[in-house]
């Protein structure tokens, strides 16, 4: 498929990116369904998206930092969150990605749509609430949310972003922590699809993809910037609740 065709496909990813990049969450859980619903197979749909996730990951990480959204400079806790998160989500990858064959798809679409759902609902309950800061609530976030990510392509931000607002982190520094995170995560399911996909996987909307969302990544990043923490707040739990309520709302209607 030429590049000419699949420029609507780049400005579809260009705006779920830049819904991810400014929210922490939106790119996978939103894109991966819809390009299924336009008749692309499952094996052509997750791994592009890892892969495009990958590098638009470090790259809204690195210009979150550049904004002064958050700190990944050594020492500092934003940078040991990322690594945390990184190492358990690399156990939680690996195995989605060869338990995926054997789960119905709607025990993953439930299981995923009410977590993504309760999380949401405790942020929006919790607004005016200060959580203290939990590593243990940290490393369970890197490993349920990696397991959203490889078994479905989808699920890891809203989890891993509301998670940390619950666990004690920023709305911002929250948002640019995930991004990075799931940037080093991804590439992790590609390694394991490229590896076990026994010439199954079909790449050829990776490139197209990884286009339309990188180009978003910049503007998500100032807009992070400007917001204020209360609206960022209140934004990443209203968006993380509306994700739950379609994704349990697809296997109804």
């Amino acid at each position: 498929m030429s590049i000419e065709i699949l420029w609507p496909l780049a400005l579809l990813a260009l705006g779920c990116e830049y819904i991810d990049s400014t929210l922490g969450m939106g790119y996978g859980t939103t894109l991966t369904p819809v390009l299924l619903l336009m008749g692309y197979e499952p094996m052509q749909t997750v791994p592009a998206v890892m892969l495009s996730e990958f590098l638009t990951g470090i790259l809204a990480g690195i210009l979150h930092q550049e904004c002064g959204n958050v700190n990944f400079k050594r020492g500092s806790r934003s940078r040991r969150v990322v690594l945390v998160l990184t190492a358990c989500s690399i156990i939680g990858t690996l195995l989605a990605v060869f338990i995926s064959v054997n789960v119905p798809s709607w025990v993953i679409k439930t299981y995923i749509g009410v977590l993504v759902l309760a999380m949401g609902i405790s942020v929006l309950l919790t607004m005016n609430k200060e959580f203290p800061f939990s590593w243990k609530k940290v490393v369970g976030l890197g490993f349920l949310a990696a397991f959203n990510k490889g078994i479905s392509g989808g699920g890891y931000g809203p989890l891993v972003t509301s998670g940390q607002i619950l666990a004690g982190e920023e709305g911002k520094e929250a948002i640019g922590i995930t991004s990075m995170a799931e940037g080093l995560v991804c590439i992790v399911g590609v390694l394991a699809y490229a590896v076990t996909g026994n010439g199954g996987v079909d790449w050829s909307l990776a490139p197209t993809l990884v286009l339309g969302a990188v180009c978003s990544v910049p503007f998500a990043a100032l807009t992070v910037k400007k917001l204020p923490m209360r609206g960022m707040r209140w934004s990443i739990g209203a968006a993380t609740t509306v994700l739950g309520l379609v994704t349990l709302g697809k296997l109804v209607f």
